[in-house]
């Protein structure tokens, strides 16, 4: 075959993407816990749900998200919120984990397609219990500036790196991704102790909330390894500078009208997983 085309994917597992996308399953695969993934995402069997309601966390937009993951997240979750509670931390509102059986989520998050990705919001000040209805629009507010340049300062609390930390040193971590200006803002105000910065690093969005990535748990051999681990350091050098280089960048010109993308390329057993009854 002529090295400029591409082979296609066959239609049937296009059409099936897009049902998949559409209108996944409402209910885990039953059986042993079993992540199957690639570059392009992946699925969960045998996922378990955060509680909406446990001590020390509030699942937010219900109706919007889903809570379903690995055992093992499910519990680092709950124990950052224990030791955010013990700490005097309010509930910490929890937002996307993964679907019932993971797979494409509505409006992107292509990471939180096999149940070892969390979206935590940094809403740090006092809040109580709120009735479901009353979270269903919830929405924290930014920490980052309009300009994107820095934090809010009328906004920024100590005890957001606290809740940061805390994040990083959960068992399993690979990564807390946060918006540029916030990892900035660690960076100039961190004093003692800064091995931990390492874990945070900075992403596109994420003004509000911070995506915790876990690796793959044991025992999960088609679970698609993570990107390299964080380098060394603190990450407050040039790699931390060249997301505010972008923001001075010209604008580069639009790019020509393409076909729309492909459906992501889920493995074939992840789209039987997925529309299995």
């Amino acid at each position: 075959m002529p090295p400029r085309f591409r082979p296609l994917i066959p239609l049937t597992l296009l059409l099936a993407a897009l049902l998949i996308m559409a209108a996944g399953p409402t209910t885990p695969m039953p059986g042993p816990v079993h992540i199957i993934g690639n570059s392009a995402g992946g699925c969960i069997q045998g996922a378990v749900r955060l509680p909406d309601d446990a001590p020390g966390l509030q699942t937010v937009r219900v109706g919007k998200s889903n809570f379903w993951g690995h055992p093992d997240t499910i519990a680092r979750l709950l124990q950052l919120a224990r030791t955010a509670s013990a700490a005097g931390f309010p509930d910490l509102y929890m937002g996307d984990l993964s679907n019932p059986r993971g797979g494409p989520m509505p409006g992107g998050h292509v990471s939180h397609q096999m149940g070892i990705d969390a979206d935590v919001y940094l809403d740090v000040n006092p809040h109580p219990r709120l009735p479901f209805a009353a979270r269903e629009n919830l929405e924290p507010p930014s920490l980052v500036r309009p300009d994107g340049r820095s934090v809010d300062q009328s906004r920024w609390r100590p005890e957001h790196a606290a809740l940061l930390r805390m994040a990083t040193e959960l068992p399993g971590v690979d990564r807390v991704l946060v918006n540029a200006a916030i990892k900035k803002q660690l960076c100039s105000t961190v004093t003692g102790d800064r091995a931990w910065l390492r874990m945070v690093r900075p992403w596109y969005g994420h003004a509000s909330h911070m995506h915790i990535s876990f690796l793959c748990p044991a025992g999960q051999p088609d679970c698609p390894p993570r990107p390299a681990p964080p380098p060394p350091g603190d990450g407050c050098d040039a790699s931390l500078q060249w997301w505010f280089d972008r923001l001075d960048a010209p604008p580069k010109p639009a790019p020509p009208v393409t076909k729309p993308p492909r459906p992501p390329a889920l493995p074939a057993a992840c789209i039987a997983m997925l529309k299995a009854p």
